[in-house]
């Protein structure tokens, strides 16, 4: 672990507190529940965090994992960092990262690496919502039952730092994104009654937003709202073709057999944090692959997780 700590001066014409930042960032590079063959909780693997005003980073790794053969990984490593931006202008830097490498479930889904990875700025002025990129997020030799699957990636989702200062939920270009990518995936035909469910949901909470012009950060709510989109803008419909019966629906793959399988899924939200309550601060977790199953196993894995958010002071 490396740390630095970071003492902004105070403003002595004004007397004011300097700004100061709260980091927060989370990484792990698998977690689930199966329930069949074997009934097993998967505990968070390769987790690490970091928290507070003290920058610094982190890492931890993981080798040769096998869930009894079923789900296994020969490597995984994550990072978090944070610290202040030497460069003019800019400010506090948060940086998660999820490594997973030589990725087997059940035979039928392997990859030999996924990464998740997400990394936030957050300006000295104007500065309580963050810039974000997803960039570095990668997948690499992803099959299907040893079929390679290709993706398309659009790491500029969430678009830019919205004008104003203000909540990503706030913003209605990227709500409209978000709407439009839950209606590709509900849009499909054959569509499994679960997955409907869910999207759903979704679509129902994006609409309300949307209604409401967003979010408003109107005060602390008793369910702080989020929205899920996708960084994958496409998959190659040719799976359909090479194994019967797997169907695409957006950025969701359905294999019978098998389950339901989301790629680069992004949950961004909004936290409260005491003791300020002005603001909530947006936070935003990436799962480069989130396995659903019924049939050969059944149970839910989470591969290649980062999560990252922070907020300021004053």
């Amino acid at each position: 672990m490396a740390t630095m700590t970071e003492t902004p001066a105070a403003n002595s014409a004004t007397k004011s507190a300097p700004p100061s930042h709260e980091y927060h960032a989370d990484a792990h590079v698998l977690s689930g529940h199966l329930k069949r063959p074997i009934e097993q909780t998967i505990e968070q693997h390769a987790p690490v965090s970091l928290k507070g005003r003290r920058s610094g980073h982190l890492t931890r790794m993981a080798d040769g994992v096998s869930i009894e053969g079923l789900v296994t990984f020969a490597k995984g490593h994550t990072r978090v960092s944070g610290s202040k931006s030497t460069k003019p202008g800019h400010g506090w830097v948060t940086l998660s990262t999820s490594v997973l490498e030589g990725l087997n479930v059940f035979e039928i889904i392997t990859a030999d690496r996924l990464v998740s990875q997400v990394s936030t700025e957050h300006p000295e002025e104007g500065g309580h919502f963050p810039h974000v990129t997803f960039l570095g997020t990668q997948f690499h030799n992803l099959k299907v039952s040893g079929i390679p699957l290709k993706l398309k990636l659009n790491y500029g989702i969430c678009g830019a730092k919205p004008a104003g200062d203000n909540s990503y939920l706030d913003d209605l270009g990227f709500l409209g994104r978000v709407k439009d990518q839950t209606v590709q995936v509900l849009r499909g035909n054959g569509l499994p009654n679960d997955v409907k469910d869910s999207y759903d949901k979704r679509l129902t909470e994006i609409e309300r937003l949307i209604s409401n012009k967003g979010s408003n950060c109107s005060g602390k709510p008793d369910s702080p709202p989020s929205v899920i989109c996708s960084l994958i803008s496409e998959i190659d419909k040719n799976i359909e073709k090479e194994i019967e019966g797997v169907k695409v629906f957006g950025h969701v793959l359905y294999i019978p057999d098998f389950g339901s399988v989301s790629l680069g899924e992004v949950t961004v939200g909004e936290r409260w944090y005491e003791p300020s309550d002005k603001k909530p601060a947006n936070y935003f977790e990436l799962t480069v692959i989130n396995m659903n199953l019924g049939c050969v196993g059944t149970g839910n894995l989470k591969g290649g997780t980062a999560a990252n958010n922070g907020h300021h002071n004053p």
